[in-house]
């Protein structure tokens, strides 16, 4: 039987009671002895909330803790760096929310002393464990798709919790870092994350907001194997949190809604008496709540991965290293939205394979012939687009 972990929760806010609620959710193993706050009110209120064994509000003692083994950090973006170094440095097992920094710059700095140090670390990007997800790229790697074409990402909703989003100085920018991140990191699920991010075209804008960074956001991302990656955030989307993901290919097609068509709809002219789900902005009227909110958001498998990958001294499905990679796709973003024009995507170091022609998906009808397309008319007969190899001719032939 394995020995379970002692994790020392580092923030109280949102996500840290999602995160608490995950692992202490079925009689866990890994549970959170001990959790800080900056705040030390906030630190024994959250302690005596959710059953913590103890608290504190100095950063040092909670990081170096001799009966602790994993540092999980919950707190602003602007506070990543620093705890992440002080946990490497004290040799722990580090699992970090996203985004991993602020920019691509500060996620390098981290990613070079985690490895340093030789502490093994997680990047927790729950929205690519969604149980529909898993399956997806499952089906995906088994070549049901073909190959990855195009991947879209959506994430909208009416606006962050917490006072520090809105600070694009504490978060490092707005809806793009906050909900782009997560779209990124699916998109490059879906494509492959050994095909390099080559360059980025972005639009962003404040419209509802008064508020120095963006509340709208639209990205395409170009790969190096010529696949296109699209996501849309925005903060001001009213009806609750929109989560989708369309995937496409040359030999089929995947849609997902996440959360906001879970199959579970409910209408009540008078309130169901607490909590509906996450971003949801009303308590009556159409109704559209979640059963198992953590697993539908991907936080239960995510915790999964993460503690057998620990236990097993393996990389997870989601490193620092893809942390990184994201960060340097969000600089790019918010490049191309100052420049408006394609901007690269500039890593310092690029850990997957170099393409240099992926090639097309082509299909011989005759010695002459590539085939196009195939169609079944109404009629019942079969067309076959084809164009001529030398020549470029396009021609049909029914057959």
């Amino acid at each position: 039987m394995r020995t379970p972990h002692r994790i020392a929760l580092i923030g109280t806010g949102f996500i840290g009671a999602f995160y608490l609620n995950t692992l202490h959710q079925q009689r866990g193993l890994d549970r959170i002895e001990l959790v800080y706050s900056r705040r030390p009110e906030r630190a024994q209120e959250f302690a005596e909330q959710y059953d913590v064994p103890r608290w504190t509000s100095d950063l040092d003692a909670a990081v170096n803790d001799p009966d602790i083994d994993v540092v999980l950090v919950g707190v602003p973006n602007d506070a990543h760096r620093e705890v992440v170094l002080k946990a490497a440095a004290a040799g722990k097992n580090i699992l970090c929310t996203k985004p991993l920094a602020r920019t691509a710059a500060e996620a390098k700095e981290m990613l070079d002393a985690v490895e340093k140090a030789g502490v093994w670390a997680g990047y927790l990007e729950d929205l690519v464990y969604t149980p529909k997800t898993l399956k997806a790229l499952e089906s995906v790697r088994n070549g049901a798709l073909g190959r990855v074409l195009w991947v879209r990402s959506r994430e909208t909703h009416p606006g962050p919790h917490s006072a520090w989003f809105w600070d694009m100085k504490r978060a490092g920018g707005g809806a793009i870092v906050d909900m782009g991140c997560h779209c990124i990191e699916i998109i490059r699920n879906f494509v492959g994350k050994d095909i390099r991010p080559v360059e980025v075209m972005c639009w962003t804008d404040t419209l509802v907001h008064k508020i120095d960074a963006e509340d709208h956001g639209i990205a395409l991302i170009r790969f190096e194997n010529r696949s296109v990656g699209q996501f849309e955030v925005s903060w001001a989307f009213r009806g609750g949190m929109d989560l989708r993901d369309e995937v496409s290919g040359t030999e089929g097609t995947i849609w997902m809604d996440h959360f906001l068509r879970t199959g579970f709809e409910m209408f009540t002219a008078v309130g169901q008496g607490g909590y509906v789900a996450e971003k949801a902005e009303a308590e009556t009227g159409w109704l559209f709540p979640v059963g198992d909110e953590v697993a539908e958001l991907g936080y239960t498998p995510m915790f999964q991965d993460m503690f057998d990958a620990m236990d097993a001294n393996t990389a997870p499905m989601e490193t620092f290293y893809d942390g990184y990679v994201v960060n340097a796709v969000v600089d790019a973003c918010y490049r191309s939205a100052q420049s408006r024009q394609w901007e690269p995507v500039l890593l310092d170091e690029w850990r997957g394979r170099t393409i240099t022609d992926e090639g097309e998906a082509l299909e011989d009808y005759d010695e002459e012939h590539t085939i196009v397309k195939r169609e079944t008319l109404p009629d019942g007969r079969h067309k076959l687009i084809l164009r001529h190899k030398e020549t470029g001719e396009i021609n049909e032939r029914f057959v």
